[in-house]
């Protein structure tokens, strides 16, 4: 069963932790949705507080939502270079 994709769809961080002690999941989401909102699919971690920052990606899962057009935020897209991902 295929989903449908918008091209409103984005991979961005959601916030969770304490004050001043955030780690953040990185996300599949409507553009519109809240930031914590509830997301289409969590497929991954980012814990910039750690040195260096912890980063757990699904890889195959970043690469299918960016096949099928999601866009990254710019945050998102520079931990997707680091970690040596790339639009399909």
């Amino acid at each position: 069963k295929e989903r449908e994709i918008s091209m409103a769809t984005v991979i961005r961080l959601k916030r969770l932790g304490m004050l001043k002690k955030a780690f953040y999941r990185i996300v599949v989401t409507d553009r519109r949705t809240a930031r914590d909102g509830k997301p289409k699919e969590e497929i991954g971690f980012y814990d910039p507080r750690t040195n260096p920052a912890t980063v757990k990606i699904d890889k195959e899962r970043a690469q299918y939502w960016l096949g099928v057009g999601a866009q990254p935020s710019t945050t998102v897209k520079s931990i997707l270079k680091k970690q040596g991902i790339k639009k399909a």
